[in-house]
């Protein structure tokens, strides 16, 4: 950081959203961000002072054309581009992100998360609001409450037999519960091959808790 306010070009074509962005921004203490630029159009707004802007605040609607496509233009080109979009559906969120968006905020979210993403993207640093958060956790498979409880017990050490006759059903039940875990990773492009990737992926995801493992060890024996 220079110490200097982050300059933000955005494009959008709704005006009050513009006005409103701009009040935030104008309104922060700390007078992180200054906005240089505003238009509807991507090219008219690069082409004026927002051209050299350290991030832009880019709608993906813009007037009868949505420019999702626009995004890995923009960010080779080296722009961090902020995507302040109302179209916060998970699979959009997630396809400007890979496409290579610093960030992505929802329309629906509060003011303050707009100034804290862009001062954070002007200097590459994360920043997860809320409505990313939410798409990345939507990647998580869902697991029946059989299901979780049959990994669970897996990963305690128990035997698939164990396991079964824990639950009260055939072992090849327990393989089916298992077996349907990796299936519902490996159709979200997560595959979990082993036993060690499978229970770091439901860890990650919050399906299992570490402290679970721990608690029922000493069933293991089982």
């Amino acid at each position: 950081m220079t110490g200097l306010p982050v300059t933000v070009g955005i494009i959008e074509d709704h005006p009050v959203v513009v006005d409103g962005v701009t009040t935030w921004i104008n309104a922060d203490p700390g007078q992180r961000a200054v906005v240089v630029g505003s238009g509807a159009d991507v090219d008219e707004v690069l082409a004026g002072p927002a051209g050299a802007a350290d991030v832009l605040l880019l709608d993906l609607h813009l007037g009868e054309t949505v420019v999702v496509d626009r995004v890995a233009e923009l960010c080779t080109a080296g722009r961090r581009v902020v995507v302040y979009s109302g179209m916060d559906d998970p699979d959009t969120i997630l396809a400007v992100l890979e496409a290579g968006a610093s960030a992505f905020l929802s329309k629906h979210e509060a003011g303050g998360h707009c100034v804290d993403t862009i001062v954070a993207v002007a200097t590459d640093r994360p920043y997860v609001t809320p409505s990313v958060a939410g798409a990345l956790l939507s990647e998580a498979p869902h697991l029946s409450a059989q299901e979780r409880t049959a990994l669970l017990l897996w990963f305690q050490s128990m035997s698939k037999a164990s396991v079964a006759r824990r639950m009260g059903l055939s072992e090849a039940t327990v393989r089916q519960y298992i077996d349907r875990a990796r299936v519902k990773y490996a159709k979200l492009g997560r595959p979990a091959p082993t036993k060690t990737a499978l229970l770091a992926r439901a860890i990650e995801d919050g399906l299992i808790r570490a402290d679970e493992i721990r608690e029922y060890r000493s069933h293991a024996a089982e």
